[in-house]
């Protein structure tokens, strides 16, 4: 199939592209790497009567300033992963995300504005306490990641809002960090994936995160896990504690690959794997 009609607007600046979108109302797209949307236009899922592209708006870019790296949204997944600045658990997660050929397409941005459940950039982002920068009408808003995320495909942007920028926090050599997937083939939506977050002080661990995703319907912070970890020494018994622990805390529905109970083991076998990767 092809997309049903649309007109096309190419913006050569912020200002005109929050303008194009303001006047298309509800009948209207952003445009970035198109990786997630084309296929939905080619397929008819999604009928907007306006295309705004952002590619000339002037927002890709990446920049490491005061201890964070601010990633213009229009930043092709592959430039991140190839940036020096990159976090380690991004340059970790990338891989993961499609393939080569959509990474060298598919923009920042546009993985974190989609907000699919099964995206790996937004949960990094959540697991690092990320922010984004908004820009619309109203003007500019500066938000935690966790905060724009709602359930599969919805976020907190307002209509014509975009999203510009991801603000990601600069390496720290006293952090470890771990991700871990499983798919049913290289570049399938993940069945489970996890991503922790851990700080160390002497034998024990401090500020632990652990975050998954594809089993819920946004990138989810398992704060019970964290609680159980924090101030505790990551011995093989309170691994296998916390990954039991996560196994509980999420009810994904099962599906033709998996069931509910398989996904729920999954996930805290994920949770063990990277917790025994980051003591």
């Amino acid at each position: 199939m092809k997309p049903a009609p649309f007109r096309y607007v190419a913006a050569h600046s912020l200002e005109e592209a929050v303008a194009a979108l303001a006047e298309g109302g509800e009948d209207a797209k952003p445009l970035a790497g198109g990786q997630s949307l084309v296929p939905a236009l080619n397929l008819r899922l999604l009928r907007p009567e306006l295309l705004v592209d952002l590619n000339r708006a002037g927002l890709g870019g990446i920049e490491r300033k005061n201890g964070t790296i601010r990633v213009g949204a229009t930043t092709r997944q592959a430039e991140l992963q190839r940036s020096p600045h990159v976090h380690p658990l991004v340059r970790e997660a990338l891989p993961f995300v499609g393939h080569v050929a959509t990474r060298n397409r598919g923009t920042v941005g546009g993985s974190v504005a989609h907000a699919d459940g099964a995206a790996e950039l937004p949960l990094c982002l959540v697991a690092l306490g990320g922010e984004v920068v908004t820009e619309g009408p109203a003007g500019r808003r500066t938000l935690a990641a966790e905060d724009l995320f709602v359930t599969h495909y919805t976020t907190t942007l307002q209509p014509a809002e975009l999203l510009v920028e991801t603000l990601w926090p600069a390496p720290d050599t006293a952090e470890r960090t771990a991700f871990e997937e499983l798919a049913l083939r290289a570049g399938d939506y993940a069945l489970s994936m996890v991503a922790v977050v851990v700080r160390p002080d002497g034998d024990a661990v401090r500020g632990a995160r652990v975050v998954v995703g594809a089993v819920t319907e946004r990138p989810t912070v398992l704060t019970a896990v964290g609680s159980l970890l924090d101030g505790n020494e990551l011995s093989d018994e309170l691994i296998r504690g916390a990954g039991a622990l996560a196994a509980t805390l999420v009810d994904p529905p099962g599906g033709i690959h998996a069931s509910s109970a398989y996904l729920r083991h999954l996930t805290g076998v994920l949770v063990e794997r990277a917790l025994a990767r980051v003591r």
